[in-house]
């Protein structure tokens, strides 16, 4: 779902059919993390809404730049958590994946079709960590 937006606001309020589960996901996102900033987010070839730029260096990249730790997307048939940090070298969506509900569960990204599919006691828990870790300065990426 492509969806052409100003403002985090504008994002949530054009999510259609996911707006009122994505916001709820948002409040989570805000609570439990509340040092990682929201702002709108073009990557992946979407926008979405990303939480806590840190910066970033892919290895086919000359130059570093910013990602968010964690972003928030309405795809087409489902929502998306990705939860771009890792862990001892593991990304946290896959060492938490059995532990995340009734999802899918790629490298990074949490897919969702109904919120109460998402163990959300576990992701206010990797979201704790995060906040964290984010402020420590850690280097959340590999």
């Amino acid at each position: 779902m492509k969806i052409e937006a100003k403002n985090v606001e504008d994002y949530l309020s054009k999510a259609g059919q996911y707006e009122s589960e994505l916001r709820e996901v948002d409040a989570v996102i805000r609570q439990n993390a509340p040092n990682l900033k929201p702002v709108l987010t073009t990557g992946m070839a979407s926008t979405m809404i990303g939480y806590g730029n840190m910066p970033y260096k892919p290895k086919s990249a000359k130059v570093a730049s910013e990602w968010p730790l964690v972003l928030l997307a309405a795809q087409k048939n489902y929502m998306a958590l990705y939860l771009c940090a890792t862990n001892d070298g593991q990304y946290v969506a896959e060492k938490y994946e059995s532990q995340l509900g009734k999802v899918s569960v790629g490298k990074s990204c949490v897919r969702f079709k109904k919120l109460e599919d998402l163990n959300l006691d576990t992701v206010k828990i990797i979201l704790k960590d995060l906040n964290t870790r984010f402020l420590r300065g850690e280097k959340a990426f590999n």
